[in-house]
């Protein structure tokens, strides 16, 4: 091992900026590579570990401006993003050096050697494509220890979709899950028999697996930690897939919904502001592609063959209370699963956008801020590997996202429908005995073992069926029956064959956009996927959709009773896809990828024409011919916009010209919220006093409860507004995801006579009356600015919010002000010609 000299460092910046021609490779992952305790982290020239997060943070001030020399990688983490070019061996800029050696059990002796940068990253290169991924394992059990500890295990809760216990919840909420033996042998069975249904495939990655894991022991020994097995690396995939890799699963809510809009507002007209509310397939929606893809089906609510709706109030969760935690809402409204992550995004400019002609790539997948990070960095050298990115625990020597020698890729949340909620029909007055295709079946109880924190554990039973675990019980509406809700998951089962498309892009098998398509083919789980290379683009949503029967609605419980079962899979050929699109653009931020391509249930009403995606296409559009630096400009300036102002502000506008003002400073307050607009409607706080620089922000946020009801409410009784909050937030601060200014967008285009597609069946904002409309919102402005001013003075140009900040968890490492950009990495690429 060796330290850093200044001639080293200055050839190494020579050496990074003597190929900018050919490439830019740049990253910056804000949780940094070291665990607490990594024991590389005292070696000589090894950086702090929040030195990422502070160069995460240092670029969003600078919002739109953007230029190229915030693109110069930085050596010592006093700039903005970091190289992530493939180092040769010898490159100096590799500061400590380890050769670690064992036995694989397919491959025999193996053997690499580990070099590590300033920032922690490990470089790893062998004479094998064995030894690499021995060595990966290595350097993951050195780097990834902690979270190894609390996943390894903890993960079996993903695999089984125990009821009300998502996986990632005990890892960050440090539980110990001790699994039952028939638990663990069932899992880890099937876990196997899938991936070997995948022929040659599949037992090459078996045969990573089992090298992989050679190379995690070995540095287990050295510790005295117990060793891996295959089952714990499946259950760590289990944690990836439930946490990322899922959509749907939300019938409960949504048929508790229905049924409280129905007993508040009427049998037709609460089902019509259902439908309204939901809109699964929303013409507006903003797309990744304008290309139609029209596979899946759903009937309307109401109208849906074997539909089950629940009587309201009667629903009962089976979920299981963790010890020290108190009973959740969810216990009568839902499943009460995990929230899912739905921040990443990604541009891809090409063709006649790009001011090169070869595609620029910015972007990344958001999996929270935790400390220590559920990611790491690596770059894997062997003779069929070359390339570098982000990893996890349970991938063996794969990269989940990164670079290769030409190209680079990275994914976002789909949230596409995988799962369903079967409304079991119960035999007589039994509650673990339903009919099913004629038979009445009994429930097989699983023992699944027990979870423990602070000295307290519970055990954990719960009843499955043919489809899948019991959520809880509930009482048909229509008949007064108690039902069973099990939940069904086309990716059960399968979850470890995600690794196949990661086998892929690892081991050099993607040379072009199609391959890559094909490899993204492989896995289960509903992603989108994105590539670019030096001359294509491309993407492709991923997962197995289920094909539902004709006329059946995927929003709600279905009849359990045999009828309405799965009818296979979406084919590959009608997933939403696209390879060099004409636009030049591929632009995504977990919003709906094509056009009729349906929404998640989990996705209430999320996806209309105002989607947040809308202010990366907005930023975007400023440009002509893109650079780079102009790229990364759309992605950090949309980062801290706020979406109402961005997308919702024209139209809300046009509202109050159709109304008078009440007071001169309401008058005022129109003024700055259109200011505010036309500078770009960001909440940046670029003084670093802790508010938003602008008085926009304040007032938008202190009229917003107000623009809402009347809005909304009004057109749906206080009673129903009270129902929509549970199942869309109002507005999102730290998420801009969703929120009801979609609704109103669509609604008041509507009284305003503009063009509207998917005109909603009723009428919100002010009973339908324009007018009315527009003095509900000016009132909402005027008693807003009322209250500010008595809380901030007179002088609305004074007024301030406070700008939200961000934290890491479960252990604090740098409170930084609010960017909504990607946190697993963000990648700045491009493979110049």
């Amino acid at each position: 091992m060796f330290a850093r000299t200044a001639l080293l460092a200055a050839l190494s910046f020579v050496l990074a900026t003597s190929t900018a021609a050919a490439e830019t490779a740049l990253n910056v992952i804000p949780h940094g590579q070291q665990a607490p305790g990594a024991p590389w982290a005292t070696e000589p020239g090894i950086l702090p570990a929040d030195t990422q997060a502070k160069m995460y943070d240092r670029i969003t001030p600078l919002y739109r401006d953007i230029s190229d020399a915030v693109l110069t990688p930085s050596l010592d983490g006093t700039g903005y993003y970091k190289s992530s070019a493939l180092l040769a061996e010898d490159d100096p800029s590799l500061i400590t050096s380890q050769t670690v050696s064992g036995t694989s059990p397919s491959a025999g002796a193996v053997s690499a050697r580990i070099k590590r940068d300033a920032y922690g990253v490990p470089h790893i290169y062998a004479d094998t494509d064995a030894g690499a991924t021995f060595g990966a394992g290595y350097a993951v059990a050195t780097d990834q220890a902690l979270l190894i500890g609390y996943a390894r295990t903890n993960g079996i809760a993903a695999l089984l979709d125990v009821p009300g216990v998502p996986a990632i919840n005990l890892v960050l909420g440090l539980y110990d899950y001790q699994p039952s033996a028939s638990v663990l042998k069932a899992v880890t069975d099937q876990q196997t028999k899938s991936i070997l249904a995948r022929g040659p495939d599949g037992k090459k990655l078996l045969d990573d697996i089992d090298t992989y894991i050679a190379g995690m022991n070995t540095r287990l020994a050295e510790v005295g930690t117990k060793p891996i097995t295959r089952t714990e690396i499946y259950a760590m995939n289990g944690i990836k897939a439930q946490f990322l890799g899922e959509g749907g699963g939300q019938e409960i809510e949504n048929s508790l919904f229905l049924s409280g809009m129905r007993k508040t507002l009427g049998q037709s007209i609460g089902t019509k502001a259902y439908n309204d509310l939901r809109a699964i397939n929303d013409p507006e929606a903003a797309t990744t592609t304008d290309k139609s893809f029209s596979g899946l089906k759903s009937a309307v609510a109401g109208k849906g063959k074997g539909e089950v709706n629940l009587k309201p109030g009667s629903f009962k969760s089976s979920g299981i209370t963790l010890p020290g935690a108190k009973a959740s809402a969810s216990s009568t409204t839902g499943r009460g699963q995990a929230e899912r992550q739905k921040a990443s995004n990604i541009l891809i400019v090409s063709g006649k956008r790009s001011a090169t002609g070869a595609p620029l790539f910015v972007g990344g997948p958001q999996i929270g801020l935790n400390y220590p990070g559920l990611t790491m960095e690596m770059q894997l050298k062997s003779p069929s590997i070359d390339v570098r990115g982000i990893t996890t625990a349970p991938y063996p020597g794969y990269m989940l996202i990164g670079r290769g020698t030409d190209f680079a890729w990275t994914l976002t949340s789909a949230g596409i429908d995988i799962i369903d909620t079967y409304a079991e029909q119960l035999c007589g007055r039994s509650k673990t005995k339903y009919s099913y295709k004629g038979k009445c079946l009994s429930m097989t109880k699983v023992n699944a073992g027990t979870i423990s924190k602070g000295g307290k554990s519970v055990k954990i039973t719960f009843w499955t069926t043919v489809h899948g675990p019991v959520q809880g019980y509930a009482k048909d509406a229509k008949t007064g029956k108690l039902v069973a809700l099990t939940t069904r998951r086309s990716s059960r089962g399968r979850e470890t064959t995600d690794l196949l498309y990661n086998q892929r892009l690892t081991t050099g098998r993607v040379k072009s956009a199609a391959d890559y398509v094909q490899a993204a083919q492989q896995t289960p789980q509903t992603f989108n996927s994105f590539y670019a290379s030096k001359t294509e683009s491309a993407f492709y949503t991923a997962g197995a959709f289920p094909k539902r029967p004709t006329g059946v609605n995927s929003d709600l419980p279905v009849n359990g009773n045999g009828k309405y079962e799965w009818k296979g899979e979406l084919a590959a050929s009608k997933h939403a896809q696209v390879i060099n699109p004409e636009s030049g653009l591929i632009i995504n931020w977990n919003n709906k990828p094509a056009k009729n391509f349906l929404a998640g249930d989990d996705r209430f009403g999320a996806e209309g024409g105002l989607q947040r995606v809308r202010m990366l296409e907005k930023e975007v559009a400023r440009f002509d011919k893109l650079t780079l630096a102009d790229v990364l400009s759309a992605e950090n300036a949309a980062a801290s916009e706020d979406v109402r102002i961005v997308t919702f502000w024209p139209t809300l506008k046009a509202m109050l010209a159709k109304g008078t003002s009440p007071s001169a400073q309401a008058t005022q307050e129109v003024a700055l919220l259109d200011a505010w607009y036309n500078a770009g409607g960001s909440r940046m706080d670029k003084n670093l006093d802790g508010n938003v620089d602008d008085p926009g922000a304040p007032i938008l946020d202190a009229a917003w409860q107000a623009i809402t009801d009347a809005g909304i409410c009004d057109g749906i009784s206080k009673a129903g507004c009270k129902l929509l909050e549970k199942r869309i937030s109002r507005y999102e601060p730290q998420g801009q995801y969703s929120g009801w200014h979609q609704y109103m967008d669509k609604d008041f285009r509507t009284l305003l006579g503009q063009p509207v597609k998917g005109k909603y069946a009723l009428r919100y904002c002010g009973d339908g009356v324009l007018k009315a409309c527009a003095t509900e919102m000016w009132r909402a402005l005027d008693a807003a600015g009322k209250t500010l001013a008595a809380k901030q003075g007179a002088d609305p140009t004074a007024w301030r919010a406070v700008n939200l900040a961000n934290n890491f968890s479960p252990i604090p490492l740098f409170k930084m002000q609010y960017s909504n950009k990607p946190t697993g990495i963000q990648q700045v690429m491009t493979f110049g010609p």
